[in-house]
């Protein structure tokens, strides 16, 4: 006989900033472990201002230790994918509950930060930047 698996109840926010895309899950365990792509988060993120970027939006909404969170990031470098992984939690907290969407709309990490590289165009060697002029 085949059983169906057990619902988990989770809210789901994705996150971005440059090539990073972040796809966070919150689930209502007490005081649970934040988990980047399977290690703890202060294992792949083991600099400080990189943790706090990521529990910012708790610290903000006074959601400390309510939640286990799970985060799968692919691109980008380390600080773009802890910009990333806030932009998500903030994004799935709203969706866990929408009176929090003021106060982290106005800490700005809801917003997504649109700034990426700009692409290079031909006969240049970057995107702007010319080759340098000879005058003979």
């Amino acid at each position: 006989m085949v059983t169906a698996p057990a619902q988990q109840e989770y809210f789901y926010g994705t996150g971005k900033r440059k090539t990073s895309i972040a796809k966070v899950r919150l689930y209502l365990d007490e005081g649970g472990p934040i988990l980047v792509n399977g290690k703890p988060m202060d294992e792949y993120f083991n600099w400080e201002p990189w943790q706090r970027k990521i529990t910012d939006p708790f610290r903000l909404s006074d959601t400390v230790n309510r939640f286990r969170v799970v985060v799968r990031v692919i691109g980008g470098g380390v600080n773009s994918q802890a910009e990333a992984i806030r932009h998500g939690i903030a994004r799935a907290l709203v969706v866990y509950d929408e009176t929090l969407k003021v106060e982290l709309r106005r800490a700005g990490w809801i917003t997504r930060d649109a700034r990426i590289k700009e692409s290079k165009k031909y006969g240049l060697k970057r995107a702007r930047r010319a080759p340098q002029y000879t005058k003979r």
